[in-house]
């Protein structure tokens, strides 16, 4: 059977869909490949066009009519989220524009609540305000913070971990931040079906990722010329560091604590 699958090029996608993309053995499938930043993705799947797909998210909601929520093959874990950073200073402005990496990541829905809480109408503050915010592909957001062009800016991905070597500031672990919040893990990506698509072909779509989760960690090196080359950063420590963070026994499993995440995240995007 022919399905379009959608992921991104980021180290921790193509580390665990690299043997699916490559063709497993004695697979049902042929999968036709989209290699897209997330936004685009979320766009996608929103307009219908992919079979499968991982995504951000919080854009369930939006889709939960057409598309399934799988049970592995996501980003959801603990000390990973996204990053609000300055180019200027370590002190956010909320009456300055903020850059975010789209309007559908989850990168975007955990800066809002982070800004409810502090600076919007639930922080209860006086002057609580609404957040200026413009919208940007993910590499575009740190390219404009390295050079100035953008004051204060929300960063995923690889840029989680060249920011302090690139000379920009914290503002706020907007991830830590839903931890403490909330108390559960951070519940980034989650790979979808559509819900046309038989249960039998769901649950031989879930054993595929698997499938192919088990290939990459039976591996003896981490990162491969396939994840090498779709990176979206040539620095090897930061790729292998970046699959070391974001890929964990919740890419296998959600489980009940990544469910429960889940629902809470759907909630606030509910709202």
């Amino acid at each position: 059977m022919r399905l379009s699958l959608g992921i991104s090029t980021c180290p921790n996608d193509t580390y665990i869909y690299e043997a699916l993309v490559a063709g497993l053995e004695n697979s049902p499938f042929e999968w036709d490949v989209h290699f897209a930043d997330v936004q685009t993705l979320n766009e996608m799947i929103i307009a219908g066009k992919l079979d499968v797909a991982k995504v951000s998210a919080q854009v369930y909601p939006k889709i939960r009519d057409n598309y399934v929520c799988l049970g592995c093959g996501g980003a959801i874990g603990y000390g990973c989220g996204p990053l609000l950073l300055s180019s200027v200073s370590g002190a956010f402005d909320p009456a300055k524009e903020t850059v975010l990496p789209g309007a559908n990541t989850t990168a975007a829905l955990l800066f809002r609540f982070w800004f409810a809480r502090e600076f919007g109408v639930k922080s209860g503050r006086p002057g609580a305000c609404a957040p200026q915010v413009r919208y940007a592909l993910f590499n575009e957001v740190y390219s404009s913070l390295l050079n100035k062009s953008a004051v204060q800016g929300v960063t995923i991905h690889e840029h989680r971990f060249t920011w302090k070597r690139d000379g920009l500031h914290m503002l706020q672990d907007l991830g830590a931040y839903w931890e403490q919040e909330t108390g559960s893990p951070i519940p980034l990506g989650i790979a979808v079906a559509r819900r046309s698509l038989s249960y039998e072909l769901v649950r031989n779509i879930e054993k595929e990722i698997r499938d192919s989760l088990s290939m990459a960690r039976k591996r003896s090196e981490l990162v491969t010329p396939f994840i090498r080359e779709k990176a979206q950063i040539s620095d090897e420590k930061v790729i292998e560091s970046h699959i070391k963070m974001f890929v964990n026994d919740f890419s296998e499993s959600v489980g009940e604590a990544g469910r429960r995440a889940l629902e809470s995240l759907w909630g606030i995007a509910d709202c």
